[in-house]
């Protein structure tokens, strides 16, 4: 018994600081949003994924930021895994900042001093949304990638860090005039990162700029 006791002993030290759990959490219509949380902290980030992925495809990057002291929340949005609400039969349409704001007053409720978010393609208009629908300091930052607020940028209430490549396209059509456009009218302090290439949002992880996109966000979240 005493030899089970020291090998379990042994092996709570062991476990990361990035160890990963599962949470739930109700967003304001009645959801209920599934979600990966990684890490401690009192800064935390919210990392909203695109429409081709999910709350795992972040993990990776959830555990850099981790590493790095950042308390993290990686969420699916309603219609993807477990998590569900009104529209989730068509999640392109539904009100999925209410699922971001769900996450930062989880991540608040439970002690976070500054919420982050990190939106990607879909994930990252939703999470503009929620900056734009809230007072001043719900989200402290934000980061686009391959993407931009779906509301008038100009009523961002977030410093903003938007990164997208140069020929990044849906269909025939580039993504970066229109993201551009939606850059110049965020209020300051606020960033433009444009890349080589045409990677789409978290498709540039898969690139040879991945590190650097990775370095861009710990940068921008870490400023004082």
């Amino acid at each position: 018994m005493r030899a089970w006791v020291a090998v379990l002993a042994a092996f709570v030290i062991a476990l990361p600081a990035h160890a990963q759990k599962m949470i739930s959490f109700p967003t304001e219509d009645s959801g209920v949003i599934f979600a990966d949380l990684y890490g401690h902290g009192d800064n935390s980030v919210v990392l909203a994924h695109g429409g081709q992925f999910n709350k795992e495809s972040w993990a990776p990057q959830a555990r850099t930021l981790a590493a790095a002291g950042f308390l993290v929340l990686a969420l699916d949005f309603r219609g993807y895994g477990n998590s569900h609400g009104p529209g989730d039969h068509d999640p392109l349409d539904a009100p999925l900042h209410l699922d971001v704001l769900a996450a930062v007053h989880y991540l608040r409720q439970h002690g976070a001093k500054t919420v982050s978010a990190v939106g990607a393609s879909m994930g990252g208009g939703a999470a503009g949304d929620a900056s734009i629908t809230t007072p001043p300091g719900t989200i402290d930052r934000l980061v686009f990638l391959g993407s931009a607020p779906n509301l008038p940028a100009d009523r961002l209430q977030s410093p903003s860090l938007f990164i997208v490549a140069r020929d990044d396209a849906s269909g025939t059509e580039l993504r970066l005039p229109w993201i551009r456009a939606q850059y110049e009218k965020a209020p300051q302090p606020k960033e433009l990162i444009v890349l080589d290439g045409s990677a789409h949002a978290q498709f540039l992880f898969q690139t040879d700029q991945g590190d650097r996109v990775m370095r861009e966000i710990l940068r921008f979240l870490s400023k004082k």
